[in-house]
C-alpha cells in the first residue's frame, strides 16, 4: 500500500479534535491533535501522538507538561488556528490553572505531566499523567474529524 491509501484508510476512523497546549519560555504554544486517547485509570494516563517535525514535539519534551483541550463543535476556527491553517493569526484568550494555559470554552481540559515518551516511527507518543481535569457544566457537542473534514454529531 502507498502512503495515500494508508491515510485514506485512517481517515475512515472518526476522531474528536483537541488542542494540546503548554507554556514555554513565557509564551503559550499549542497544536491541533486528533491522535489522542485515554490509556489507564490507575494511574490516570492519556496519550497524544506528536510528529517529530512538529514544533510541539521538542517543546513538550522540554516542558514536561501539557494540557489537552477537547474542542466543541463550534470551535473549528480554533482547531484551524492551532493547525496553522488560517491566513491570519488572531488573539486567543487562555485561562491559567496550575501553570497550564487552557482554552476556557473547551468541553474539557485535561492537565498532564509527561509520564513517559515512546518513539513510534515518525512520531513520539507522549503519555501524560493526569493531574487535574476541568469541565464546565455547559452542554455541548464535540468537534469531530472524519475523511479529512470537520464534522459534528448527526452529520
Amino acid at each position: 500500500m502507498d502512503d495515500r491509501m494508508f491515510r485514506r484508510a485512517m481517515g475512515k476512523f472518526a476522531t474528536g479534535v483537541t488542542v494540546v497546549t503548554t507554556e514555554f519560555q513565557g509564551e503559550v504554544k499549542g497544536m491541533t491533535a486528533n491522535a489522542f486517547m485515554s490509556v489507564s485509570l490507575d494511574p490516570k494516563l492519556v496519550v497524544v501522538s506528536i510528529g517529530h517535525k512538529a514544533r510541539m514535539h521538542d517543546i513538550v519534551k522540554q516542558t514536561g507538561k501539557f494540557a489537552v483541550n477537547i474542542l466543541r463543535r463550534d470551535q473549528e476556527e480554533l482547531s484551524r488556528l492551532f493547525a496553522g491553517q488560517l491566513k491570519e493569526e488572531r488573539p486567543v484568550s487562555f485561562e491559567w490553572v496550575n501553570g497550564h494555559p487552557l482554552l476556557p470554552e473547551a468541553l474539557a481540559n485535561i492537565l498532564c505531566n509527561v509520564h513517559s515518551a515512546h518513539v513510534a516511527g515518525d512520531h513520539t507518543l507522549y503519555f501524560g499523567e493526569v493531574t487535574d481535569i476541568i469541565m464546565k457544566d455547559e452542554p455541548g457537542d464535540p468537534l469531530l474529524f472524519f475523511e479529512g473534514q470537520y464534522r459534528s454529531i448527526g452529520q
